[in-house]
């Protein structure tokens, strides 16, 4: 297996992995920036939007394994995509449900859509590029 293609592999892991770390502590540690984004407010506002990094973090388990290595850790990566996938399924769902009239709301699902959607893509990109031939 090319060197070359691992390497080309662990940035697009990494880089779907340094968005969904940049958004968790952005969630975490900056929460009062979101709250209004999802029509929440005070503290019970910020409490969900923290919640909402801690899954984040969670999240991003088996993209650190993957991250380290592709190869060895194909299954980690299998299982970020998957996950990538079920997130961005999830949210065109959520997306689906609300009226018009929550504008504020739509786009901050739809940029998690366009956010999870170029995970997926770039996911898929490393999937395949690290992918041994023999099995």
């Amino acid at each position: 297996m090319s060197v070359m293609r691992i390497w080309i592999a662990r940035l697009f892991i990494g880089i779907v992995t340094a968005w969904n770390l940049q958004a968790a502590f952005m969630f975490i540690f900056s929460p009062n920036g979101f709250v209004a984004s999802y029509e929440l407010s005070g503290t019970s506002g910020e409490t969900a939007v923290r919640g909402a990094g801690v899954l984040f973090l969670m999240w991003n388990v088996p993209y650190l394994f993957a991250l380290q290595n592709p190869v060895r850790y194909q299954l980690a990566l299998y299982f970020a995509l998957l996950m990538q996938f079920v997130g961005l399924a999830g949210e065109s769902y959520i997306l689906s449900t609300l009226s018009l009239e929550h504008v504020i709301l739509r786009n901050s699902i739809f940029r998690f859509i366009i956010f999870d959607g170029a995970g997926l893509v770039l996911l898929a990109f490393a999937y395949l590029l690290s992918r041994n031939e023999s099995s």
